[in-house]
């Protein structure tokens, strides 16, 4: 189910509110019921909620490759001409509290890599740069966990970075009116409690209107797509000696104002 937030910081089923989604595109099309609630007003909810993925079967799962300058210097990069995409499984979506489950046999180098996420809000086709932001209904947090083994044997990303469990969100969306400035918000990763990546994304080689006017020439951007928008520097695969996720790891994403996943690492089967 989806939920929205009182003014008491509690948790308030739509559902009771009489605004039916099951689904991220659905949740989007409720866009302007969800603006008219008098969130001070809903009433006593749940308090202390268990989250699970607020993306629920998008039409498009798309993530950017090499868009944070200190990535691109970290790894000796070329910088892009244009911003690289790529597609993500939906079924590797999991929630902001699960578990990423690394194979041994498929991988021995699961990487990190958290990353603003954006959820698109309505039909877009041909929008301008000046617009593109509009078009937004609002962001959340992402691991596009990837292995890099796999990666680098299959010469493209797509099924490295699909693997059941790679794509942890949430913990909720945050509406696009409360998130003034995307593109100065801290961002940070931890394992087991050691910083790892500690950014900005002010770092964005190719900021968000950007990203989203681009795309948009050539596609069309549907309500409720997702779109992961790159990862900063302090991946496991560049440190040396490289340090990639293992069972038993706890791995916490975060960024500013929208909140922090905190996934374990198992093998399958646990």
């Amino acid at each position: 189910m989806f939920a929205v937030q009182g003014g008491d910081e509690s948790w308030v089923d739509i559902g009771s509110l009489g605004i039916e989604a099951a689904t991220t595109p659905e949740l989007v099309e409720t866009a302007d019921a969800l603006a008219a609630l008098d969130v001070q007003t809903l009433g006593e909810g749940v308090v202390d909620p268990s989250f699970l993925s607020p993306i629920v079967a998008p039409g498009k799962l798309m993530a950017i490759g090499l868009n944070y300058s200190d990535h691109i210097r970290e790894t000796n990069s070329k910088a892009p001409l244009n911003p690289i995409l790529f597609m993500k499984a939906n079924t590797s979506l999991v929630g902001p509290t699960d578990d990423i489950v690394v194979d041994p046999e498929l991988t021995q180098m699961a990487d990190y890599e958290t990353e603003l996420t954006v959820i698109i809000g309505r039909r877009s086709k041909g929008v301008s740069k000046a617009a593109a932001l509009g078009a937004i209904f609002g962001y959340t947090v992402a691991n596009d966990v990837t292995a890099r083994d796999c990666m680098k044997a299959d010469g493209q990303l797509v099924r490295s970075k699909s693997f059941d469990t790679y794509c942890p969100n949430g913990p909720w969306i945050t509406t696009a009116d409360s998130v003034p400035e995307p593109q100065a918000l801290a961002i940070k990763t931890l394992v087991n409690g050691e910083v790892r990546q500690d950014s900005s994304t002010s770092e964005m080689l190719f900021p968000i209107d950007h990203l989203i006017h681009f795309l948009a020439r050539g596609m069309t951007l549907e309500p409720g797509d997702v779109l992961l928008t790159g990862t900063p520097h302090g991946v496991g695969f560049v440190m040396d000696p490289p340090r990639f996720l293992q069972a038993g790891d706890v791995v916490e994403c975060e960024v500013e104002g929208l909140g922090q996943l905190r996934n374990r690492v198992v093998g399958p089967g646990h």
